[in-house]
């Protein structure tokens, strides 16, 4: 027969309901009676039942990170998350939203998690809205829709692209290029209005021809740096607002036969492990994407506890300049 609750408290002389107390590490359950039911579960092979508890207290324990698997920057942010939230007695279940919104809803709302951490929003995404409808407790991380005011916690976007900016102007670069992602995200958005002002400041111009749109992906920043790099007008410098980018950059640049940096420097954002490898070594924008997780965790759970009346909290982590080889000076040496 298997091993019950009621076996545990009888080898660890105590209620039935202690030891349910004390494997969810309840406070009010000394240490040493945790100690002591923690050592009899072990001793019996017990594993306590997700389900039973999920009936008695309405509550799944479950928090869905809904993802976009073919984004390079999940697998970042999946892990930490993860541990976030398992340090905090929850379970992290991923939802892969494949662009179908309305799938999302259903299944989050399906009574399988509690809530929600949403990192694929787009500006007009509709999923935000539909959830705060429904009092679903929910998070944006990294990305913010505009649709839904939403506990959030995002990078100082505009400040990370505002430092490359001081970074290239101070070197001496006057033609400066910018590999951009979709105007529907709030992180490329904010990324290129940022870097646009802090150039605009210091007298030098951006002009459209300069600014090659596309995905997060890498094929985007190989086309978009070849366009970039295709007319009269080329630029000395490259800012990508995200590192896929920006690796998508240097392999078309050494297609092309240009030299990083010396013919054109190249910047990232984010500071993916891949910036670090010795045969990349980009000059990027650091995001401490463990706060991030972090602050996302602390959030969906304190949401969970006061309910959708308390006012939602917004953090914005600050972020670093990562000097790093494919940046270099224009002016005389």
């Amino acid at each position: 027969m298997a091993v019950t609750s009621h076996d545990v408290a009888r080898l660890a002389g105590v209620s039935q309901a202690t030891v349910s107390r004390a494997l969810r590490d309840d406070p009010r359950v000394s240490q040493q009676t945790r100690n002591a039911v923690a050592e009899a579960a072990q001793a019996l092979g017990y594993v306590r039942s997700e389900i039973g508890r999920s009936l008695s207290t309405r509550s799944t324990h479950q928090i869905a990170m809904v993802a976009d698997l073919d984004n390079a920057l999940y697998p970042r942010l999946v892990a930490p998350l993860h541990d976030a939230l398992m340090h905090r007695g929850y379970r992290m279940v991923v939802l892969a939203e494949r662009g179908d919104e309305m799938a999302a809803f259903t299944r989050l709302l399906d009574g399988s998690v509690d809530g929600a951490v949403l990192t694929t929003s787009q500006l007009r995404s509709s999923l935000p809205f539909m959830l705060r409808t429904k009092q679903f407790p929910f998070v944006q991380m990294n990305r913010i829709s505009d649709l839904a005011e939403a506990d959030s916690v995002t990078a100082d976007n505009s400040a990370g692209a505002a430092a490359v900016a001081g970074l290239l102007a101070a070197q001496g670069h006057k033609r400066i290029g910018v590999l951009a992602g979709p105007d529907t995200t709030s992180s490329s958005r904010d990324r290129e209005a940022g870097f646009r002002e802090a150039l605009d400041k210091r007298g030098i111009d951006l002009p459209s021809r300069r600014v090659a749109r596309g995905e997060f992906t890498y094929g985007d920043g190989s086309r978009g740096l070849r366009e970039l790099m295709s007319g009269d007008d080329r630029p000395t410098a490259v800012f990508c607002v995200t590192d896929l980018l920006a690796v998508g950059a240097l392999h078309e640049a050494h297609v092309m036969g240009l030299r990083v940096p010396e013919d054109v420097s190249i910047v990232g954002f984010d500071d993916l492990e891949l910036a670090a490898w010795p045969g990349i070594n980009l000059t990027t924008v650091r995001v401490d994407f463990l706060r991030m997780a972090e602050l996302a965790a602390d959030l969906i759970l304190d949401r969970l506890i006061v309910g959708r009346a308390a006012p939602t909290r917004h953090h914005v982590l600050p972020t670093e300049l990562i000097l790093r080889g494919t940046h270099r000076s224009r002016l005389a040496r």
